[in-house]
């Protein structure tokens, strides 16, 4: 590589760093704050307005995921069809416009059919953006822009959770309680970038007027070398054969383990820190929980933003998948049996960094094999089965606690998926199937990207 083509390079990435990947992280904050608002407030008021069970509430949470489920792949590749612009943009303000009408929700059937058409109106946004991110820079690049990406949801709860305490607070505004003023709050911004998005983001590096014709060239002749070079090794690789194909499962399935993890965290843990009082006497207002709920999240973004400097630089090797997913599901349990709120939030916090730490570099792992359409449907059909786990962290969490009248049990669960999906990493590894980005050097061949990652 010559010293023009290298400047060029450099010059691109930045651009797409600066320009791009912000936005898009802008998009997916707004997007798991909104999912996930039902966490906070379950225990600062709905569940006694709508007098839910923790079995209800945990089946309001993951009811969301079957609607989202049955549209995801179809999404997907409507998005592939039309453009990110266009379909990104129609997925915000579609979820923005439902995430609003859960101000006025009156009961827990209201409760789950508007989580339900939540589900509905958000398929296809997060394996878009995936798909879309991944289509803008080449396969060595692909981890950093990724995890630069991934920030966003640690940080939504960092910093969605004291939000919506402060939104919660304003109990009684436009006579609502409190958290339906939440649910007004997180709403409104989906609807807005939902509409920006459609003037700022660009299909493709071709059609970005802030990248020079020199960068344009050199993204575009990268992206091409490598889609043909990955199309030719895996010429059996289509729409159709996508889903009868191995290695597409077993990744569906390792991402399942974390994502159960990662919702089991996220829907209850308000709800878990609300327990402290009775469990070790300690007294906090709705702000304090709001403050303790982002503790974990904020070490979790350090977590994810160094273990994947460390997967560009290295090349994404199987063990920067596998051990967060170990240390996940060892440490999970471990909290169970701390004996104060601060050992309990410590232990909670090795967890959240382990899940964080795993998720960007794991989505590198399907576009070394995937390409156009296939690469649209295998990312949606991944994404498609790990969401079950969406559905079934919310709903078997909450039931076995109604059941045993505690989280042992279910916390048990949730480091047994994370084993599994560690497991399940190192078989698809030692099967040669299992890679993800070489080391930079030898990004340009597919190939050497597939034994680099062993």
């Amino acid at each position: 590589m010559d010293t023009t083509q290298s400047v060029v390079e450099r010059s691109a990435i930045k651009k797409v760093a600066v320009r791009l990947v912000p936005f898009v992280a802008l998009m997916f904050f707004i997007n798991y704050l909104d999912r996930t608002a039902i966490s906070f407030a379950g225990p600062n008021g709905m569940n006694t307005d709508l007098a839910l069970s923790a079995a209800q509430f945990g089946f309001a949470s993951g009811v969301f995921f079957i609607g989202y489920i049955l549209l995801e792949v179809p999404s997907n590749l409507a998005l592939h069809k039309f453009g990110a612009r266009r379909w990104l943009a129609r997925i915000m303000v579609s979820w923005g416009i439902v995430s609003l009408l859960f101000t006025w929700v009156g009961s827990v059937e209201q409760l789950y059919i508007l989580r339900f058409i939540l589900g509905v109106a958000e398929a296809g946004f997060f394996p878009g953006a995936i798909l879309f991110l991944s289509l803008w820079v080449p396969s060595r690049h692909r981890s950093k822009i990724l995890a630069l990406f991934y920030l966003a949801q640690p940080l939504t709860t960092v910093i969605g959770a004291p939000l919506a305490a402060l939104l919660i607070q304003q109990h009684g505004l436009f006579g609502l309680e409190g958290w339906r003023v939440m649910y007004f709050g997180v709403a409104i911004p989906a609807i807005l970038i939902g509409v920006a998005a459609w003037f700022y983001l660009a299909d493709s590096p071709a059609k970005a007027k802030w990248l020079t014709p020199d960068e344009k060239t050199w993204l575009t002749g990268a992206l091409e070398k490598e889609k043909n070079a990955t199309a030719a090794t895996n010429k059996h690789v289509s729409v159709r054969t996508v889903f009868g194909n191995g290695r597409v499962w077993m990744l569906a399935l390792i991402y399942f383990g974390f994502i159960y993890g990662l919702y089991a965290l996220g829907f209850f843990l308000p709800t878990i820190i609300s327990g402290f009082e009775g469990q070790y006497g300690t007294k906090f207002d709705v702000f304090q929980k709001g403050l303790i709920t982002a503790i974990p999240y904020l070490p979790a973004a350090f977590a994810l933003y160094f273990w994947s400097k460390d997967a560009t630089k290295r090349g994404v090797k199987t063990w920067h998948i596998a051990v967060p997913a170990l240390v996940g599901g060892l440490s999970i349990p471990l909290a169970l049996f701390a004996g104060s709120p601060a050992a309990t939030i410590a232990i909670i916090t090795l967890t959240a960094m382990s899940i964080f730490a795993a998720l960007p570099n794991f989505w590198t792992v399907p576009t070394q094999f995937l390409t156009g359409a296939a690469a649209a449907a295998g990312i949606a059909l991944i994404n498609t089965v790990g969401n079950l786990a969406g559905f079934s962290a919310g709903y078997v969490t909450g039931w076995l606690k109604d059941w045993t009248g505690g989280y042992t049990v279910p916390m048990f669960v949730v480091g047994g998926f994370m084993l599994l999906s560690a497991i399940l990493m190192v078989v698809l590894a030692r099967n040669g199937a299992g890679n993800a980005a070489a080391a930079p050097e030898a990004a340009d061949s597919v190939a050497a990207e597939s034994a680099a990652a062993r």
